[in-house]
């Protein structure tokens, strides 16, 4: 079980979902239904023993998540998978309602097969879950990264336009572009990146590589960095 806010809602829901299932709690404190459903949740899921993933949202101090899922009331499960809502119900129910919901997500042998080949995360797995299923989200994306880190940039690429563009994708892509190979090279990218945003800022407006370079650095900093709008309205007065 996981406790999701806001800000972690994309890497404990979105990004988790791509290797298994994962229902979404949307509780309150003040509810009593809530209180009633949770530990009912709780158990049955637990007895997947880690097929499936529990995630629970107090709406109250998470709007963003609320909004998302288009909360009218609560408690509100929805269950998603490759980034999608496959099942949902609202209100308290029994025991037996809930089991059968949650086994109805339990993957297949070949799901558990690509999970595991991910979760190995050599290239030979990696390909391996890739002629299982071709254009697999997460297979796909950690097959990219392993090459980013080999220092393959251009099939990290080339391997990340088989799929749509998710904020994941993006930050892989910025890595592979930016030749950032490893985390110890990403953090001194960006311990001091202020001057080098400053001096591409300058050439943005005529200079398609610049522009490129700027965003990719704008997406490893990532929209928590307070630096990140700041720089991104700077890019949009230069350009507009």
């Amino acid at each position: 079980m996981v406790d999701v806010t806001d800000a972690t809602f994309e890497a404990e829901i979105l990004f988790r979902s791509d290797e298994l299932p994962v229902v979404v709690d949307l509780w309150a404190p003040w509810c009593g239904p809530c209180r009633t459903l949770g530990p009912i949740l709780e158990k049955v899921v637990d007895e997947t023993e880690g097929k499936v993933l529990l995630a629970k949202v107090n709406t109250d101090e998470n709007p963003g998540v609320s909004q998302l899922f288009q909360v009218q009331g609560i408690p509100a499960v929805h269950a998603v998978h490759q980034r999608k809502v496959v099942a949902s119900f609202v209100g308290a129910q029994p025991e037996r309602m809930v089991r059968d919901f949650v086994e109805s997500l339990l993957p297949s042998e070949e799901a558990l097969k690509i999970a595991a080949l991910i979760e190995a995360g050599d290239e030979a797995s990696l390909e391996e879950a890739l002629e299982i299923e071709p254009g697999h989200p997460g297979a796909i994306v950690a097959l990219a990264e392993l090459y980013v880190h080999q220092d393959r940039p251009d099939e990290a690429l080339a391997v990340l336009h088989k799929i749509p563009e998710s904020a994941e994708t993006r930050r892989v892509a910025a890595l592979a572009r930016t030749g950032v190979d490893d985390e110890e090279a990403e953090t001194e990218l960006l311990a001091d990146v202020e001057p080098k945003l400053n001096a591409l800022l300058e050439r943005v407006k005529d200079d398609e590589a610049a522009r490129q370079e700027y965003l990719d650095i704008l997406e490893l900093m990532g929209p928590m960095d307070p630096r990140t709008v700041e720089f991104r309205r700077a890019l949009s007065r230069q350009l507009f």
